[in-house]
């Protein structure tokens, strides 16, 4: 077996890293529960929601699906029953963005001081309904759910550290949903030049396309992973990002998370304790040979599929 040179190796690693802070809840998501959000055929919101519980015990699930349930009722009230999709389309963007008494006032808006969800409070969907400011993970997840109950034909779709919309309308035609700009109209162009990204990865799929339901499940339950690196628990992570992986294979940028919790795996088991390579115990050294190999497997196939490290570097 290979040996490693130690302080050479943990200079090598590539880390994408994780939330600086903690979430104040304190479950830890078994295996079966991360399984149970693929087998039990959850919509997104309710995929969503589950994953926020087991992130944040104090979550509500039932207080949101109400509230979902209202402000889809609302938008139906403003459009009718029989509107075409472009009008619940425009309808329902001016409920959530536009400020009315359909809304109380309080139209949903970008949280300029978090836009890409740093602090996990922030990612969770009922502190966005609370706050009504919303980042790239909450804001695209409540208007698809409300859309799709409103029968409009949604999707999750990714881009370097954004989420967004694809959205068929009537004619078949394919449009990109800005939820993070009113709900807006964007081209892939606009994606490409705002958050570059490699041609492989276009290519690929790993980004700007409509993911299925379980890969958009795969991508909401990814916080599971971020959260256990942020706990320092990073078994935790890699037990989860291997569940998930079995129903969304390419994901690129969980691919790399899981290469950085074995990264973590390795710092925490080598740094500061060995001078020597010829230092480290034999059953020591057979663990960690493992784990290096675990780590540069995962990026290498993230690095396949187009991600490249700019595209992970914050959650």
């Amino acid at each position: 077996m290979r040996t490693i040179n130690v302080l050479t190796a943990l200079l090598w690693f590539f880390v994408v890293p994780a939330y600086s802070q903690t979430s104040a809840g304190t479950a830890k998501p078994k295996r079966t529960e991360v399984q149970d959000l693929f087998q039990e055929r959850l919509d997104l919101l309710e995929a969503k929601l589950a994953v926020d519980q087991l992130v944040d015990p104090t979550t509500v699930p039932a207080v949101v699906l109400t509230s979902v349930d209202r402000m889809t009722a609302d938008v139906v009230r403003m459009v009718g029953e029989n509107a075409g999709s472009a009008q619940k389309l425009k309808a329902l963007r001016r409920y959530l963005y536009e400020s009315g008494e359909w809304n109380g006032y309080r139209p949903f808006t970008y949280d300029l001081g978090d836009p890409l969800g740093e602090k996990p409070a922030n990612r969770l969907l009922q502190r966005y309904l609370d706050t009504r400011q919303g980042n790239c993970i909450t804001m695209p997840i409540l208007l698809l759910a409300l859309g799709q109950r409103l029968g409009l034909n949604m999707a999750l779709a990714q881009a370097p550290l954004h989420v967004f919309i694809k959205y068929i309308d009537d004619a078949g035609s394919t449009w990109n949903l800005e939820a993070t700009s009113g709900g807006g109209f964007t081209r892939d162009l606009w994606y490409r030049q705002k958050l570059p990204m490699s041609d492989a990865a276009v290519a690929n799929g790993t980004y700007l396309r409509a993911l299925t339901d379980d890969e958009a499940v795969a991508l909401i339950a990814s916080f599971l992973v971020e959260h256990h690196l942020a706990e320092g628990r990073p078994e935790a992570a890699i037990s989860t990002a291997d569940v998930i992986l079995q129903h969304y294979p390419d994901f690129a940028y969980l691919l790399a998370k899981k290469g950085s919790a074995y990264s973590a795996l390795l710092q925490r088991e080598l740094a500061g304790k060995y001078i020597r390579t010829s230092d480290i115990p034999p059953d020591v050294n057979a663990k960690v040979d493992r784990w290096y190999q675990e780590n540069l497997t995962a990026f290498a196939k993230a690095e396949a599929l187009g991600w490249r490290p700019e595209d992970g570097q914050a959650p």
